[in-house]
């Protein structure tokens, strides 16, 4: 009898697809929510677009200047090792540049805040948003929203005001800025410091608790009749102090609307402000992503990571990266990191990928976060893509950082996310991504690589695939790994 077992000639497979969009065929259900307008009068995004090249051009000539002089191999950024620059870089940038010390020091936090460059340890290198800074529109919002978003750390706070007098501040601006937006006009800033009074008590009464201890009845001697003791709010002394609590939100609130001007985000002046055209689309976008997240059937932006995440696995990836903005936007980015990384350490195969793609919108803030699992074997595939995409490798090209054996894992990884949660032609197709040329080398180099999910990932392919010879390799490969032959 002839052996059906299929040889190499029969079984070339295609070139493969990147396995870093291997995860992405889970996911092709589309979104029925129809694609939001901002409101009327918001320039198109090209328009947007050219404004926030204008207003980052003098940090985006900065961080050309350090990719040049400062990139691998070049001086160092700083002599401590931290992201301010050192005199001696910031005279010569100055002199480089035909501009003051001063200038160049805002120009390089500036270009810091919003993604332009990138300072790791006493080097600074581009960031991606440098490299697209010229071509890709969405890119260049994207970087001036991340700017926005900062607008705290671009303008020096009060030095004679508590800490917890500035977060309140800090904290209770997004509600102002939306009722600028809604205003569509200029607003006189009484208007604005009793919304920011307003916004600032609530959040006062929000950390408060009130104790509803049942006390016993005056003139009981008994001590058996009891009445609920009358509400007694009491701040807890680790949110706020007396001092945060008696501050004057006056200073507070000019030094808000004169750092979301320095930033561009609106215009401050004769006793009233008025949100420019990229703050008032900044503001809207963040109103949505917040919409999108509430409208989500799981609530997401109300979620742990790990449910966020599933109720995230049925939208397309654009849709999904709204998400997970929204999502992130509700949380300290530290925490929400850790959340991420924590899903993504879970049995759920398909968790693992989105978590990583959750990762990739947290940007810079995460890489210490993602350095630190390279050594856990379930996760280095993943933090490896990762980094090299974060480091700028283009995405088609960044599985090239794996080994051959983290690819095999990585491709097994992602079979397993597609069988649980996918169809089977998905998963026959998954076959692409597989980086062996024959399927012969691809099921030896996967029963070598050790993934747990090996035997149930082989059994669902033998039952997916339509070629009886090659279902029956597969079958025979599962029985092998099962039985430990």
């Amino acid at each position: 009898m002839t052996s059906r077992i299929p040889r190499d000639s029969r079984l070339r497979l295609v070139r493969p697809r990147p396995l870093a969009a291997a995860p992405t065929a889970v996911n092709q259900r589309r979104s029925r929510r129809p694609a939001p307008r901002p409101p009327e009068g918001t320039p198109a995004p090209a328009e947007l677009a050219r404004m926030a090249r204008s207003g980052l051009a003098a940090a985006a000539r900065v961080a050309r200047w350090a990719d040049a002089a400062l990139g691998p191999g070049g001086d160092s950024a700083t002599a401590d090792g931290k992201a301010t620059l050192s005199d001696a870089t910031a005279e010569r940038a100055a002199c480089a540049l035909g501009l003051t010390p001063a200038q160049v020091r805002a120009d390089w936090d500036t270009a810091r805040l919003a993604g332009l460059i990138e300072v790791h340890g006493d080097s600074a290198r581009p960031g991606w948003r440098l490299r697209a800074w010229d071509r890709d529109d969405s890119a260049v919002l994207r970087g001036w929203v991340a700017l926005c978003d900062a607008w705290s750390l671009a303008h020096p706070e009060p030095e004679e005001y508590e800490a917890a007098a500035v977060a309140e501040a800090v904290t209770a601006m997004p509600q102002v800025l939306s009722f600028l937006q809604l205003s569509a006009g200029p607003v006189p800033v009484p208007q604005l410091l009793d919304l920011l009074q307003q916004r600032v008590t609530e959040l006062r009464t929000e950390r408060c608790e009130v104790d509803y201890t049942p006390q016993p009845e005056p003139g009981s001697g008994s001590g058996r009749e009891l009445r609920p003791r009358v509400p007694l709010q009491r701040p807890r002394p680790a949110l706020a102090g007396p001092a945060a609590a008696d501050a004057p939100l006056e200073p507070l609130l000019d030094w808000a609307l004169r750092a979301l001007a320095s930033v561009g985000a609106l215009t401050y002046g004769d006793g009233q402000a008025t949100l420019t055209p990229l703050g008032s689309w900044a503001v809207w976008v963040k109103l949505e992503q917040i919409c999108v997240a509430a409208q989500s059937p799981a609530g997401n932006i109300e979620q742990g990571a790990e449910d966020m995440l599933r109720g995230c696995a049925q939208l397309r990836p654009n849709a999904a990266r709204a998400e997970y903005r929204a999502w992130l936007a509700a949380r300290p980015v530290g925490s929400a990191v850790t959340e991420l990384i924590d899903a993504a350490r879970g049995e759920d195969a398909l968790l693992r990928g989105l978590a990583f793609e959750a990762l990739r919108v947290v940007g810079s803030p995460a890489e210490p976060e993602v350095r630190a699992v390279l050594d856990e074997p379930t996760l280095r595939p993943y933090a490896l893509l990762w980094l090299a995409e974060h480091d700028g490798a283009d995405p088609e090209d960044a599985h090239e950082v794996l080994t051959r054996e983290e690819a095999t894992w990585l491709w097994v990884d992602t079979a397993a996310a597609v069988a649980d949660h996918g169809e089977a032609p998905l998963l026959v197709r998954h076959l692409e991504s597989a980086v062996q040329p024959t399927v012969p080398a691809l099921l030896t180099e996967v029963r070598a690589v050790g993934h747990p999910r090996t035997v149930q990932v082989l059994v669902a392919l033998a039952a997916a695939h339509p070629d009886p010879a090659l279902a029956k390799a597969v079958r025979r490969a599962a029985f092998q790994v099962h039985t430990g032959g």
